[in-house]
């Protein structure tokens, strides 16, 4: 299928300064012609987004305006919903969108790219860093398969939302500058389930360094493209690893043993604040050990090892919460493979894949610590109380985030043999339901935090200590699924309050905010099972 480009007229946004390395430094595709194919030797096609019926702007990030450079008085123009919504480009702007591959659910697929995401170009931002700008759901590229490169309302806000909250939440990610509806109606079906229908499109900026997948690699080994291979490799050291030096074997070796310790450091922050990605596959894996491409993405709400929030997954549960760390490991190894015909030889990035499961466990063991106030989880009473507590979450049906927020609250000054049931009353909260809390788990629950309290009076802890390191490592609010799909529900209606509401919410997670306390509150019963709440798809 070939989309006709009516050429987008160009308008001026003010303090954006373009400085489009991607696109003016790697070789582009020569066809010209925005139709469906497969795209060898070449890492990005030129496309320009596709113009929208009626661009609205709903929503905007002030901090991320500041980060890129755009003046705040700039949102109020006409100018920054057209360019937003893929209605107008920038003088200097270059839209283009990548050529990638990879590994999904643990199969190859050969070519994906972006297949509804448009790269607008990228700009010099705060003190002099780079920023690519990104829309998501602009349009048809080459890469856009059978799909109509479009996105939709519910999904855009999720992403919106969810990358300015685990921002804040101090989760390595991608940011998300804008958010427009476009006036057209998409159709998709849900859940795959043969009952498509129209929603509302919409369209959001992303904006990360760059938005170079662990599949920009893979696809040139994959189809013995070595030349390209060397000169992504050439490109990503010079531009965003400058640091390592010029680019060698070796220093392709330190460059991927920085994205195992990034990638490592990501999914411990991942494991702290109960998020699940819900589809990661290697072309959803960032160089930079960000977050990336938030689709059918969860919150923890009960305490479960094995939830995934993905539909698609729902079978075989490779993305569940529990194996988030093993899966990373999976998706190194093909980086590593993809690596080396570039290296030369296996055993240097064989040494460094070897290391990711020390690094993870080192960050882990530190977050972990800090979750439970203690300075670490060196001595082997306090890995009993980290090993003990989370077969005791697991018990029955406990939330996670309130649990660890409410042991801030336990009376560490209590005597050890005077931990009863009334000590671990400010615990209670954290359980779903009464008949769950029964005298096994209560039992359980006594025992652990008993054991908990010895270890704080043997270190010396003081409350004051304590309660500080855990309220930096506990959110109080997190983007708890119910939460996304309220604020959906409102945006489809007209209302995009919530919207802006949980935004503020959000930008202080770890605040107390009593005036917002009930959206710190657990899932309520009503959500448990509701499409958008309990269970997500790929459709967006």
């Amino acid at each position: 299928m070939t989309v006709i480009d009516e050429p987008l007229e160009f308008v001026p946004l003010k303090g954006l300064r373009f400085d489009n390395r991607f696109s003016s430094q790697l070789q582009a595709d020569p066809v010209a012609e925005n139709r469906i194919r497969q795209v060898h030797g070449s890492f990005f096609s030129r496309v320009q987004p596709t113009r929208t019926a009626n661009p609205q702007l709903l929503a905007v990030s002030n901090e991320v305006m500041d980060m890129v450079g755009i003046e705040r008085s700039e949102v109020s123009s006409k100018n920054f919903a057209r360019v937003f919504s893929g209605n107008a480009l920038h003088t200097d702007m270059d839209p283009h969108a990548s050529c990638y591959g990879g590994h999904q659910f643990g199969n190859w697929a050969g070519q994906l790219g972006d297949g509804r995401a448009i790269n607008l170009g990228e700009v010099i931002g705060d003190e002099d860093t780079h920023f690519m700008l990104q829309l998501k759901g602009a349009g048809r590229t080459p890469y856009s398969r059978s799909g109509d490169g479009r996105a939709v309302l519910r999904s855009s806000i999720r992403e919106f939302l969810c990358s300015e909250a685990m921002f804040h939440l101090g989760v390595p990610t991608t940011r998300a500058l804008s958010l427009c509806t476009t006036g057209d109606q998409v159709m998709r079906d849900m859940f795959y389930d043969g009952n498509p229908a129209y929603e509302p499109g919409a369209v959001v900026c992303r904006v990360a360094p760059s938005f170079i997948r662990f599949g920009n690699f893979e696809i040139f080994t994959s189809r013995g493209e070595i030349t390209e291979l060397e000169a992504l490799l050439e490109f990503v050291i010079g531009n965003h690893f400058p640091h390592l030096g010029k680019p060698t074997a070796k220093t392709y070796v330190a460059f991927f043993r920085e994205v195992v310790d990034s990638t490592a450091e990501m999914i411990a922050h991942w494991q702290r604040v109960g998020y699940v990605h819900g589809v990661m596959n290697t072309d959803n894996m960032s160089i930079h050990g960000l977050t990336i491409d938030y689709g059918p993405y969860g919150w923890i709400d009960n305490f479960d090892v094995d939830w995934t929030p993905n539909t698609t997954d729902r079978a075989h549960k490779r993305y569940r919460f529990g194996n988030q760390p093993a899966v990373a490991h999976w998706n190194l190894a093909q980086l590593a493979n993809a690596l080396v015909p570039a290296v030369g030889e296996v055993d240097p990035l064989q040494s460094a894949l070897d290391d990711f499961i020390p690094i993870f466990n080192s960050y882990w063991a530190e977050m972990m610590a800090s979750k439970l106030g203690l300075p670490s989880l060196e001595t082997d009473l306090s890995r009993d109380v980290a090993d003990g507590l989370f077969d005791l979450l697991g018990a029955a049906e406990t939330d996670m985030t309130i649990f660890f927020r409410r042991l801030m609250e336990i009376e560490t000054s209590t005597e050890l043999e005077n931990v009863d049931s009334h000590t671990v009353v400010p615990l209670i909260d954290a359980y779903y339901s009464e008949a769950d809390f029964h005298e096994s788990v209560n039992g359980r629950l006594v025992d652990w935090v008993r054991l908990y309290l010895q270890e704080v009076k043997q270190l010396g802890i003081h409350d004051e200590e304590r309660t500080a390191i855990m309220k930096t490592a506990n959110p109080k609010f997190v983007l708890r699924n119910y939460l996304a799909q309220l604020a959906i529900d409102a945006a489809e209606s007209g209302d995009i309050t919530m919207t802006h509401q949980l935004l503020d919410v959000l930008r202080n997670p770890y605040d107390e905010q009593p005036d917002h306390a009930e959206w710190a509150a657990k899932r309520p019963d009503w959500a448990r099972h509701r499409p958008g709440c309990s269970m997500l798809s790929c459709s967006s």
